[in-house]
């Protein structure tokens, strides 16, 4: 294996590329584990949820290896490893789970109970779950291989689709889920909080789900004309702050019967300042009475950047008494990838759903990633995918 190297934050705005210690068949606390494999990071893509940590708005500590949107070819394996071979290309799910505990067993793999002594849950490269070393490197270890890691097809076919099946790891997953959990359906009527590449993959499963209507709403321009371009209807939330008059002008009617935020907890109202809850409050008044709420924004628990000191514990000002009182359902918390990425990997393979189109994915070097990070923090209409090894050009 040739020497190691990951996207590192170092401190609040700056993220470095450096050489890393080798990826090993270890947990973070240093055993050894056989039911890992080493993989051969084909693709990694830079998250929004990665901008959270890189302006400072979580705990993380310098010196972290970031990334947790992994595809790649599996090089070395564990003892206890027998589903998978050296040279399969697989898509890693993001969260880290041990398919053995009560969680994991019901498919509710974002809160596995095993994976980090501190909480519910594991991811790579993130904050507060478990310790996992991040992908936006070289090479990367993946415990629990053979119930984490889905096998794409053959490879030329993989490498031929690589751009749309990178997003197979979260953002197409998150926003699937996001889809389901508002409701979407036949002939839905569907708000989207969120033009960025989550918005728009949520965008996208809505539409695959057979939404009537599928309305994006953010303040920036560029990614508003990217939205109208892949086919969805732009809602420019500049022009009003009632949300609900601007729905109406597209569907005829100010309540929709699905709302996905894809925003999270930077969330910002029409005068321009921080607002952490305001896209909550505004799905509670444009969703109909019973509809559904998908929420795959990030929300955390500390926010040290946060504009009062409840929002830094994570408490936000929420109308929950509308929501309860129009009798609405409202899903959270991490997506359980493994519950869709199959079914998604088939839709993208049969042409179904050419995700790296809608979500404007551009290719990028491993050691251009500080400039990624920079140009996707201004807002660009872009998805960011890192290609380690110079393998993507090629496909």
């Amino acid at each position: 294996m040739s020497r190691n190297r990951g996207v590192v934050y170092v401190a609040p705005g700056k993220v470095e590329v450096r050489d890393i210690d080798d990826a090993k068949l270890q947990a973070p606390d240093g055993r050894r584990i056989e039911h890992a494999v080493i993989l051969k990071v084909i693709s990694t893509n830079i998250c929004g949820s990665d901008q959270h940590m890189v302006r400072g708005r979580t705990t993380a500590a310098p010196g972290l290896v970031l990334g947790h949107e992994i595809t790649g070819e599996v090089i070395e394996k564990g003892c206890d490893v027998e589903m998978l071979e050296i040279g399969d290309i697989v898509s890693v799910p993001f969260n880290v789970a041990c398919g053995r505990c009560r969680t994991c067993k019901s498919q509710d793999t974002g809160v596995c109970l095993t994976v980090n002594p501190e909480r519910a849950g594991g991811a790579y490269g993130y904050v507060d779950m478990g310790g996992w070393i991040g992908g936006q490197a070289r090479y990367v270890t993946v415990p629990y291989a053979d119930f984490n890691l889905l096998k794409l097809p053959d490879r030329d076919r993989a490498l031929a689709k690589i751009r749309d099946l990178t997003m197979l790891s979260d953002i197409l997953p998150t926003g699937f889920h996001g889809a389901m959990m508002a409701g979407v359906g036949v002939g839905s009527t569907v708000y989207v909080a969120g033009a960025g590449p989550v918005g728009l993959a949520a965008a996208a499963s809505a539409r695959i789900l057979g939404a009537a209507v599928v309305m994006i709403g953010d303040f920036n321009p560029d990614r508003l004309a990217h939205a109208a371009k892949v086919g969805f209807e732009p809602i420019d939330l500049s022009k009003s702050d009632r949300l609900g008059d601007l729905v109406a002008q597209v569907i005829g009617t100010d309540e929709v019967d699905s709302a996905i935020d894809a925003v999270g907890f930077e969330a910002r109202g029409h005068a321009g300042g921080e607002q952490p809850a305001i896209v909550l409050n505004q799905m509670m008044e444009i969703t109909r009475a019973a509809g559904s709420i998908g929420i795959p924004g990030l929300y955390v628990t500390e926010d040290p950047g946060a504009v009062d000191k409840a929002a830094q514990q994570g408490s936000l000002s929420l109308r929950f008494g509308l929501g309860w009182a129009k009798a609405q359902s409202f899903h959270t918390g991490q997506t359980p990838v493994l519950k869709y990425n199959r079914q998604l990997m088939q839709a993208i393979l049969h042409d179904r759903l050419p995700i790296a189109d809608i979500v404007n994915a551009r290719v990028i070097k491993l050691d251009d990633a500080p400039q990624g990070y920079e140009t996707f923090d201004q807002g660009a209409a872009t998805k960011f995918v890192l290609d380690p090894h110079d393998m993507l050009a090629a496909a």
